[in-house]
């Protein structure tokens, strides 16, 4: 069970900002010129979301990463010290990762992202390991220099958690995380059809205790270890509309670690998280707001929760 403290988490990368824009409709038509609501810049990217939504549920994550300096950095650091999460980064002269987000009237979005920094960038491990060694989970996004976190974890006995989120099933650099993660988060939209061999070959090749697998408004998947059966969440249908999908995934991985965290089954963890990623789509931006334990509280007991159809 989580302790009165919460649980203490490393989140090891995933820092960006999201320019997100309101688009009339996703593909875009060819034109020269389209109008869009006001263009907003939001912190943003999947550990950002993690982290700030452990922190939300009463644990004490610590959010680590590489950022520039420059202005996108400046909104970062003024966001973290507003809400309370503390973050210890380095300065790459590259700067800030950013994503442009495309966002449709029904909360659908196409991300362009500006990944910037070089895949043989590496942290110190001198930079990272007292952190580690506060810990009681580490949550690795899919940074290049995060796969040698592993080992430090390993060592120490930590439980891993990843999230594979943009993995199309063939590309070779989510494979070290999808085999060397304790429970394994992938989204279904680039796979397609082929989720469910996928989920089932991270069980094959790797050591993961569970995958699980968002499928946006047609709910997540969940297939454990020594089961045959992929079992289906659906979709928390919260009191409100459906504004913006940016950051959903996050927001769920994160309200399934709470109820991981507290010792939940597997099936109440997914439900969780279910509420989390619902939650997440009710607002603009990335992370703008995060589901807290009275929010979650009311969910879980069903007030505010709408009847599936």
């Amino acid at each position: 069970m989580v302790s009165a403290g919460g649980r203490p988490v490393l989140v090891a990368g995933g820092v960006g900002i999201d320019t997100v824009v309101h688009v009339p409709a996703l593909p875009l038509a060819p034109a020269d010129s389209i109008h869009v609501p006001p263009v907003c810049d939001y912190v943003a990217h999947t550990g950002n979301g993690v982290a700030l939504g452990l922190l939300a549920l009463g644990h004490h994550p610590v959010l680590i990463d590489f950022v520039g300096d420059d202005p996108q950095a400046q909104l970062t650091h003024a966001r973290y010290r507003e809400r309370g999460l503390p973050f210890d980064y380095l300065v790459h002269p590259s700067g800030t990762r950013r994503s442009v987000n495309l966002v449709a009237p029904d909360g659908r979005r196409t991300s362009l992202y500006d990944g910037r920094h070089p895949d043989t960038l590496r942290m110190p491990r001198s930079f990272y390991l007292a952190h580690m060694q506060a810990s009681e989970h580490v949550h690795l996004s899919i940074m290049p220099w995060a796969a040698a976190l592993f080992d430090d974890a390993a060592a120490l006995g930590l439980p891993v958690s990843t999230d594979l989120h943009d993995w199309d099933g063939a590309n070779p650099h989510h494979l070290g995380f999808a085999r060397r993660a304790d429970l394994v988060f992938l989204s279904a939209a680039a796979l397609g059809e082929g989720v469910f061999d996928a989920m089932r070959a991270i069980l094959r090749e790797g050591r993961a205790r569970l995958v699980v697998a968002t499928a946006g408004a047609a709910g997540s998947h969940v297939l454990e270890r020594g089961q045959e059966r992929i079992r289906h969440t659906a979709c928390a249908r919260l009191d409100g509309p459906v504004v913006d999908s940016n950051g959903a995934g996050d927001a769920f991985s994160s309200a399934f670690l709470h109820a991981w965290f507290e010792g939940a089954t597997v099936d109440e963890c997914m439900r969780t998280g279910a509420i989390g990623g619902a939650f997440a789509c009710r607002f603009q931006g990335t992370a703008e707001r995060s589901l807290g334990l009275d929010e979650l509280a009311r969910y879980r007991a069903g007030s505010g929760l709408q009847e599936a159809r």
